[in-house]
């Protein structure tokens, strides 16, 4: 039986041609289809849900597409979405996060815009078609020829073709003179539901010689949570770390992750991250600042009452199945006997 794949375009530079003015938004799902391959055994529906810059995204816009996506999923046997590359990662996060559905979901999208004499857009795109068509569970990113599990993805290089990866792991799937070569499982992700709102999660860039003002606009814009870009496996600014304590203790949502690309953040020094991880805040290895700002912002809204709950209990649930990196150990006040989920085993991947 054809494997049914709804292609949802969004615009991005796969999406572009280039004019004397730059480049722009100029080309439809249909013509992305046209200009790449629908693998043998396949029938692709196009449909176009949006033309911009992924830069413009907002998060009612990403709101949307995850709705649309599900609805899709629920009718056809796979999903494959073309997206800016911007803020790609964010957006496969966002779907793995919330995705409930068998059918898979696989982003894609391309460095040169689709006029461009050596473009990768149609590559891509044969790729995520390909790699859809085999009915593979979850949400994955495909890009130059790999297949990346959707959490803990991050664009690497801003021009580059092989600009995505998830540090410290391998791809699922790379392509070979033979078609697509899978190499494991991609990991099986427990969803949250999709939310109707995201509150607002400010994050916190960590830099020598930082201070509080950015923690100060937060709290004046009134954000519902934090993330803190730390320094190094989730150290932080002796002032910072101060006042990041003082709101933990009152009730604020924080979430810690590193600025740093790849490896866990376990927070080992007193008077910065050990001592964010003792008053409560979620250590959230394996997540870039930007996903983890999502996953803290989808837990309050599903349980704003114990969001740093539902959060640390959706990192142990995906840990164990290689999403993302095991954060180690903690100081014993970091995790909450409460908290933590009854061990289940990871759901394989056919």
């Amino acid at each position: 039986m054809s494997a049914r794949i709804a292609l949802l375009a969004t615009g991005g530079t796969i999406a572009s041609r280039t004019h004397r003015a730059g480049r722009a938004v100029a080309a439809t799902a249909t013509d992305l289809l046209e200009a790449s391959r629908s693998p043998t055994g396949t029938v692709v529906t196009p449909i176009d849900l949006a033309a911009r810059l992924s830069s413009a995204t907002s998060t009612d816009d990403l709101l949307d597409l995850a709705r649309a996506v599900a609805a899709h999923a629920a009718g056809h046997d796979a999903v494959v979405v073309t997206h800016g590359t911007d803020t790609l990662e964010e957006t496969a996060f966002l779907l793995a996060l919330v995705h409930h559905h068998d059918a898979p979901v696989v982003v894609t999208g391309a460095q040169l815009p689709l006029d461009h004499p050596e473009t990768d857009g149609p590559a891509n795109l044969a790729t995520a078609l390909e790699w859809a068509g085999r009915r593979r569970p979850g949400v994955t990113v495909a890009f130059d020829g790999q297949i990346w599990p959707a959490i803990g993805v991050r664009k690497l290089h801003t021009t580059a073709r092989r600009a995505f990866a998830v540090p410290g792991t391998g791809p699922v799937a790379t392509t070979g003179p033979d078609g697509l070569v899978e190499h494991r499982p991609a990991p099986a992700i427990p969803p949250l539901p999709l939310p109707g709102h995201l509150p607002r999660v400010d994050v916190i860039a960590q830099y020598l010689g930082a201070d509080t003002t950015a923690l100060d606009a937060a709290l004046r814009a009134r954000a519902d949570g934090l993330v803190i870009a730390a320094f190094g496996d989730g150290n932080t600014t002796p002032e910072l770390t101060r006042r990041t304590v003082a709101l933990l203790r009152r009730g604020m949502p924080v979430a810690v992750a590193s600025r740093v690309a790849a490896g866990p953040v376990h927070g080992h020094y007193r008077g910065a991250g050990a001592s964010l991880a003792d008053a409560g805040a979620l250590m959230a290895s394996g997540l870039s600042p930007w996903q983890a700002r999502l996953l803290l912002a989808t837990a309050i809204a599903h349980e704003p009452e114990h969001p740093i709950r539902t959060a640390r209990r959706w990192l142990a649930a995906a840990e164990p199945c290689g999403a993302v990196t095991p954060p180690g150990p903690v100081p014993s006040s970091g995790r909450h006997p409460a908290d933590e989920p009854e061990e289940q085993p990871c759901p394989t991947t056919a």
